[in-house]
């Protein structure tokens, strides 16, 4: 390390100890910073700085400029820990400038000017993120800060690239609740009635050997053979057979997912593929017709012909109809995302804001993700047809296709809890490659494999509750937050790319679990205008006042589709609401149960009255035909 900045940088070693449940990531609405606190946690502070358990202070760097693109250059300490980049502003009235980032959402950090740069502020640092901003740090030479600040940074930020541990294997914390056991995948079958006559539980993947990316239970049909499965996980690109992703309570009609059949251009045909796709279809009995729904375009599909894959004909595959949804490669969406980002950050020029958006294609993008979930809706709810969804290898736009349509179909996955049991199954269980999307702790940020693709499907969540402002037990908050420590590395939940990484990283034991902050903390996250029932408070009776949600079709127009400036314009002043819409949610919230309780106990009196006086209460209409 450079013996010359023994005495403008400050190292140390600070370990912090007391409890940290402040989520560094909440926003609130009047705050430039990205670690604005809601005043319910009780962290290590160190010179207004918030630490969490386990992290600890690596860097610090005086008299450093944040070159803020809104309020102009700020001087500040720099310092860095091993999980955060912190900037604290010496001038009082520039407090709120500081900020906190985790260095988790670092995408690549780059040196500005050289040993010749003339100028205020030409010498320095530039970051760019994750998250849809840029943050520049202007050093001075002669303090020699910038060499020590970048070294750690680029260490910190990328700690797999450099041999290091991501910050999520060295956090510890202990909420109320251990998210860990929030997802059962035996659980949440038998809630959906597997087994029954027609679908049955199987542990053959139980070491991983059928299908690598695949969880370790699925459900297959009862009549499909362990032999049968082998030779059809043979036949479909990495191994990844159709298995039940929901199947409807009342018609058995269902949803299952899978990867392209390795057709090629020869057009190969395998009878066990068939076989088993059959055995799907005959699982519905009301039905006498499989739609398989490619999410590729055409042209896609055929094009990957050549690389030994392709889709089913409907010659071979008897009763299915085939359906392309239309929807583009990570590649597309991975550079949509960057002509918004370019949009958005930092500056926002009046003139184009709509010709922008247009430009982008991201609202485009969200429509067609929407409208396919909408025509798998139709046909297991209305015409009572199971539904095979695929892409190429069924880990990015079949999830996004399957999880959002279960989303639509069963208001369990509306509820908070369930919610996060919907991203476990369809996402994290069934192999989403979180690792090589976002890059965790790796400094290649250029990276083919890098796609937005999960931020994208929440994107498709919020405009549903756009939408259905009452069908989610959740707010908007609840989607920032996951999007947030889906970059931050804080917790072990986004971490690697499947279920068997996992297991042998032993991220169960060895790291936090999102939902255990968010379940120990879900007053932040409650909706006071949701009418349905909750998946908290489990044993007590339901709200009077609510009622079944039903299936949410949504209108997949442009017409309604909006752009999400809470979550892509937020780093932009002048683009944030004015008022603290959270807090006046929380205390909705709160007004919301004491007026239920007070209806519960004045029916209880009610009651109680007309036991007395022997009269017969009246008969109350069922809620589902309220």
């Amino acid at each position: 390390m450079d013996k010359h900045n023994s005495s403008e940088i400050l190292n140390s070693d600070y370990s912090l100890s007391k409890n940290a449940s402040s989520d560094s990531l909440d926003s609130d609405s009047k705050s430039s910073s990205l670690n604005s606190k809601h005043g319910q946690d009780s962290p290590h502070v160190l010179g207004d700085i918030q630490f969490l358990n386990s992290e600890k202070s690596k860097r610090m760097a005086q008299d450093v400029t944040y070159l803020c693109p809104f309020n102009g250059p700020i001087r500040g300490v720099l310092q860095i820990t091993n999980y955060q980049l912190h900037f604290r502003p010496i001038e009082p009235s520039s407090l709120h400038s500081t900020l906190s980032v985790p260095l988790g959402v670092i995408s690549r950090i780059e040196k500005v000017g050289g040993a010749t740069s003339k100028g205020e502020n030409s010498y320095g640092i530039e970051i760019f993120c994750k998250d849809m901003r840029n943050l520049r740090f202007a050093h001075k030479q002669e303090n020699h800060s910038r060499r020590g600040i970048f070294t750690y940074l680029q260490q910190l930020a990328f700690p797999l690239s450099h041999g290091l541990q991501l910050f999520a294997f060295s956090y510890s914390e202990t909420f109320q609740e251990d998210g860990w056991h929030v997802y059962d995948a035996i659980g949440e079958l038998r809630r959906m009635g597997v087994n029954n006559d027609m679908w049955r539980i199987t542990r053959i993947n139980d070491k991983y050997e059928v299908c690598d990316s695949y969880p370790a239970v699925w459900a297959v049909p009862t009549a499909a053979t362990d032999d049968l499965i082998r030779s059809v996980a043979a036949f479909r690109s990495r191994g990844r057979i159709p298995v039940l992703s929901w199947i409807h309570p009342s018609s058995q009609a269902t949803i299952t997912r899978c990867s392209q059949p390795l057709v090629g251009v020869s057009g190969k045909r395998s009878r066990e593929d068939e076989r088993y796709v059959q055995l799907i279809m005959d699982a519905n009995a009301q039905g006498n017709k499989l739609f398989i729904m490619d999410a590729r375009p055409s042209a896609n599909a055929i094009a990957n012909k050549a690389k030994g894959g392709g889709y089913e004909s409907e010659d071979a595959y008897q009763n299915a109809e085939l359906v392309f949804l239309d929807i583009h490669n990570i590649h597309v969406m991975r550079e949509s995302l960057r002509k918004l980002k370019e949009l958005c950050f930092p500056q926002i020029d009046q003139t184009r804001w709509f010709s922008g958006i247009e430009a982008s294609c991201w609202l485009k993008h969200i429509k067609c993700i929407l409208a396919g979930a909408v025509r798998i809706v139709d046909k297991v709810e209305n015409h009572k047809t199971s539904v095979l969804v695929h892409c190429s290898d069924g880990w990015d736009r079949t999830a996004q296709l399957t999880a959002l349509a279960m989303l639509m179909l069963d208001p369990y996955y509306r509820t908070l809890r369930g919610f996060e049991v919907l991203i476990e199954k369809e996402w994290l269980s069934f192999g989403h490659k979180f690792q090589l999307r976002i890059g965790h702790g790796d400094e290649r940020h250029s990276d083919a494999d890098r796609s937005p693709v999960f931020v994208q499907w929440v994107d498709c969540v919020w405009q549903l509750q756009q939408q259905f402002p009452t069908a989610f037990e959740f707010t908007e908050r609840l989607l920032i937050t996951i999007v947030d420590h889906l970059y931050s590395c804080r917790f072990g939940t986004f971490l690697f790319n499947t279920e068997r990484e996992r297991v042998k990283e032993e991220v169960k034991t060895k790291t936090v679990s999102l939902w255990s902050y968010i379940n120990s903390n879900q007053d932040l996250y409650l909706n006071p205008l949701y009418w349905g029932p909750s998946t908290f408070g489990a044993g007590s009776p339901p709200s009077p006042y609510s009622r079944p949600q039903g299936v949410l079709v949504p209108v997949a127009s442009l017409r309604l589709i909006k752009l999400w400036k809470a979550l892509y314009c937020r780093w932009n002043p002048t683009m944030r609401q004015q008022d603290p819409i959270y807090q006046r949610t929380r205390e909705l919230v709160a007004l919301r149960a004491q007026l239920e309780a007070a209806a519960a106990a004045a029916a209880g009196d009610h009651a109680a009255r007309q036991q007395r006086l022997g009269l017969t209460p009246p008969r109350v209409a069922s809620p589902h035909h309220v």
